[in-house]
């Protein structure tokens, strides 16, 4: 059972599904915990998918009454402020595992594309980050001037972007690079720096700074 093997073996060795099994702990009479699990999978299609639910987006799943949707998403919230909590307690110029592995965590998978600013302080640490724009699945609109006008109200002195793309590359596209450039420039007038600008694919993350810079 994976409670069990959770003890035994520690947690990584659970399958998304055995994980699932345990944060909803019971099913109901004839519709067992693993049918219960095995349906929010399908439902969601992911793990990853199921960290952008909403209350809503549980309804209609048996075994899933108000206690459980509201536990999930308590879970799922821990984690994020987890993740959060640890970035602004280190410099994250000195840390880009972390930031990468916060921005995975945030919007890979994404069935849209979303464009997160992270505001960060004169030691490099996370004043805020925030959702910038959301597009569909192939078209996002980010106007550099609200970014600016942000880091401005922050008193940011530097700041990390990035994007997800919904196809699962990683190459920039050249709106991607028309769009660092001009965002560097906009930010230089102010006197902060653009630390990088991450491109979030399925298997990996494209950094503009690592590549030289559009």
């Amino acid at each position: 059972m994976p409670r069990e093997r959770l003890i035994d073996q520690g947690p990584s060795v659970l399958s998304d599904l055995e994980m699932i099994v345990l944060v909803l702990g019971s099913g109901l009479p004839g519709h067992d915990v693993f049918s219960v699990a095995r349906e929010l999978l399908d439902r969601f299609g992911s793990l990853r998918a199921m960290l952008d639910a909403t209350y809503a987006d549980f309804d209609g799943l048996r075994g899933i009454g108000p206690a459980k949707k509201t536990q999930l998403l308590a879970i799922m919230e821990m984690a994020r402020r987890s993740l959060v909590d640890k970035m602004r307690r280190r410099s994250l110029m000195n840390s880009p595992e972390v930031v990468e592995n916060y921005l995975r965590f945030l919007i890979r998978g994404r069935s849209q594309e979303v464009f997160v600013s992270m505001f960060l302080d004169a030691r490099h640490r996370l004043i805020r980050s925030e959702e910038s724009a959301r597009g569909t699945l192939t078209r996002m609109a980010v106007y550099p001037r609200e970014i600016v006008r942000r880091a401005l109200a922050l008193n940011a002195a530097s700041l990390i972007v990035a994007h997800n793309h919904p196809s699962g590359a990683v190459q920039p596209s050249a709106s991607d690079c028309s769009l660092t450039r001009t965002l560097r420039e906009a930010l230089a007038l102010i006197d902060v720096q653009l630390v990088d600008h991450l491109v979030i694919g399925a298997e990996g993350v494209y950094s503009f700074a690592r590549a030289g810079w559009p």
